[in-house]
């Protein structure tokens, strides 16, 4: 997303779970470029929760979006 009132303003997502990466979601919605950090070896969380397809699960997919 390129315009928004969040335009030019770029996050640094050190967050995990749901809550964390929920909210830097909006700021990402609202325009923000927000570059998502995981702990090497193990990643987010949320990549073991749910069906996956590679490394990537239905919920991880849809809190991370935009990152």
């Amino acid at each position: 997303m390129s315009g928004g009132p969040l335009a030019g303003v770029r996050v640094l997502d050190l967050s995990a779970v749901v809550s964390g990466p929920m909210a830097a979601g909006w700021l990402a919605d609202q325009g923000a470029d927000v570059i998502k950090v995981e702990p090497p070896g193990s990643g987010d969380t949320l990549r073991g929760f749910g069906s996956a397809k590679g490394d990537f699960t239905s919920a991880f997919v849809a809190i991370n979006k935009n990152k």
